[in-house]
């Protein structure tokens, strides 16, 4: 990896619901399971349960580390102060995202309220922030051979339907 390189892999936003909230342990030891593989990691993970009865449970988890927090806001807040074109705002910017992640998550108090005024009573949501480890490597062998991204997509199953689906349409208008 070079040293303008991030060690900072893909990171995915995944939102999830649930309908019935009855976590019952086996989505913790998958991640964890991923995470001792250096396959993910979670940059930032928000779970919000609300009961029948309008009573909200949390839960917040990072894999990062203080100083990996502060990193990551760091590089996001330059990326984004980069886009205005002035090299003095991707700095401030920079220290303004180290300084937001200084406790360790993306997700603060407004997107916890958020997430609990958005999901009905008797339900739950996750949102995950996931670092994709596993890409590295690759993305440092295609920079080493000079290539670069033209695209970037997740396919899923669903889309594949909706081309299905589309091509029926056509097939029957012929």
């Amino acid at each position: 990896m070079s040293d303008d390189t991030p060690d900072f892999g893909p990171i995915q936003m995944l939102v999830l619901g649930f309908d019935d909230p009855a976590f019952t342990g086996e989505i913790l030891p998958e991640l964890a399971r991923l995470k001792e593989s250096d396959v993910i990691r979670l940059v930032d993970l928000l779970v919000v349960k609300k009961d029948v009865g309008g009573e909200v449970e949390l839960l917040q988890h990072s894999d990062l580390s203080p100083e990996d927090a502060e990193t990551f806001g760091a590089l996001v807040g330059a990326l984004i102060g980069l886009g205005t074109g002035d090299e003095e705002v991707a700095e401030v910017a920079a220290l303004a995202g180290a300084e937001a992640l200084e406790d360790g998550h993306v997700f603060d108090d407004d997107d916890v309220w958020f997430v609990t005024d958005s999901i009905p009573e008797g339900t739950a949501a996750a949102i995950a922030l996931i670092e994709h480890r596993w890409a590295i490597p690759l993305r440092d062998h295609v920079v080493a051979a000079g290539g670069f991204v033209l695209a970037d997509e997740w396919i899923h199953p669903k889309d594949l339907i909706a081309v299905g689906a589309a091509a029926a349409l056509l097939a029957a208008s012929d």
